[in-house]
């Protein structure tokens, strides 16, 4: 589309400027007092101007891949140097098109230079005056770097095929297990046991699916069904009582402090979610008679304030490898003990999305059998004048994990 919308802007350039050197001719031969027309040279002055600001490349050649103008936009892709063209891939078009006098388009990839990565661009060989016999004798470019719509379309074919991957699991086992109950007819006990394991995968195949929702409305950046001033000591306190029963079973005391009279923006029910599935994540991978934190504090400067919630455990930690990918969907620290569990890989991943529609942050801080420490930052609506607030109750929670 990039191209096609270049060839238009080219286009109504070029019919835009004769259009004006027309009319202002016409209005000199009928007009008592003419006004001064737009020479050819002043026309040509007026294109060049307007392809050195356009954001896309432009580059016109001459039959022997000469240079003969390139716009700004085109050298900072690194599409020309010494006044030829610099890739090779893009060498290919222009011959073609030139001995061709065809029109083409095609996507080329830019090898990568030291530091930087390849880039992929879109570009459409136009020829220019064409001869006789068919050739060019001097041929346009117009170039538009696609990378990150590349990159896009490699992100949702890897979503697509985890999406794949992790529903085959559950509604292959919810087939066996069928067949199994089916073959146990006369079998209470067994059939019993097939049911109650059917019931467990059926779970995780909702969660999985209700977890897909939620992610795919906070990338798509919807507005926030409730934007609402919201205060820090009650999104901790429910995100607490969510987990007080899986807290309880491991048995894991869960402490909180902070958070009195400070209030954020947004959506209530996402806050308390996201919290929840830190602390849910910080008790399954804890060992029992251990202690997960909840914490929140004051931070930034005096004209904007911020408020730090921490959720710190003492579990098995995150080693120095994994930390930087926790946060991408379908990825596990532990893969058997998320499955084990009805993890679905992509908690964090809703965390991310929801600090980054509340403008806010998630990071990440572990060592190797030591413990973790999640922390989300949220801009502040208001906060306690005294450094030193009242804390909510200590609280014993618990909850199945996901990572």
């Amino acid at each position: 589309m990039a191209d096609v919308w270049l060839i238009g802007i080219a286009a109504g350039l070029i019919v835009g400027v004769l259009g004006g050197i027309w009319w202002a001719r016409s209005q000199a031969s009928t007009d008592e007092s003419p006004a001064p027309a737009v020479g050819p040279g002043e026309a040509a002055e007026l294109a060049g101007s307007v392809i050195e600001q356009l954001s896309s490349g432009v580059v016109i050649l001459d039959r022997s891949e000469n240079i003969l103008l390139s716009n700004p936009a085109a050298r900072l892709l690194g599409t020309v140097a010494d006044g030829r063209l610099a890739a090779g891939s893009l060498q290919t078009v222009a011959a073609h098109s030139l001995a061709t006098g065809e029109a083409i388009r095609d996507e080329v990839v830019l090898t990568a230079r030291p530091g930087r990565d390849s880039v992929w661009i879109s570009v459409s060989a136009i020829p220019l005056r064409a001869d006789a016999r068919g050739r060019a004798s001097a041929l346009a470019l117009l170039i538009d770097d696609v990378t990150d719509a590349r990159r896009l379309d490699a992100v949702r074919r890897d979503f697509v095929a985890n999406v794949s991957h992790e529903l085959k699991t559950p509604v292959g086992a919810l087939t066996l297990l069928a067949e199994a109950i089916e073959g146990a007819a006369g079998d209470p006990d067994a059939v019993h046991r097939f049911a109650s394991r059917m019931q467990k995968e059926g779970s995780r195949l909702g969660r999985l699916i209700g977890e897909l929702t939620v992610l795919s409305r906070l990338e798509g950046a919807e507005p926030l069904p409730d934007a609402v001033h919201v205060s820090v000591a009650k999104v901790m306190g429910e995100a607490i009582s969510t987990n007080a029963l899986a807290a309880e079973k491991a048995g894991i005391s869960v402490v909180s402090s902070g958070g009195m009279g400070m209030t954020v923006a947004g959506s209530e029910t996402q806050l308390v979610s996201a919290l929840a599935n830190l602390i849910e994540n910080a008790i399954q991978y804890s060992p029992s008679g251990t202690r997960v934190a909840i914490t929140a504090r004051r931070t930034g400067p005096a004209e904007a304030p911020t408020v730090e919630i921490a959720v710190t455990d003492q579990g098995i930690g995150i080693s120095e490898a994994d930390l930087p990918r926790v946060f991408e969907r379908f990825f596990r620290v532990d893969e058997a003990r998320s499955r084990a569990t009805g993890g679905t890989g992509l908690g964090l991943a809703i965390v991310k999305h929801t600090m980054a529609n509340h403008c806010g942050s998630v990071a990440a801080w572990s060592v190797p059998s030591a413990g973790s420490t999640f922390t989300l930052t949220l801009p502040l609506v208001s906060a306690p004048t005294s450094a030193t607030a009242p804390n909510p109750a200590t609280t014993s929670v618990v909850t199945e994990g996901i990572r």
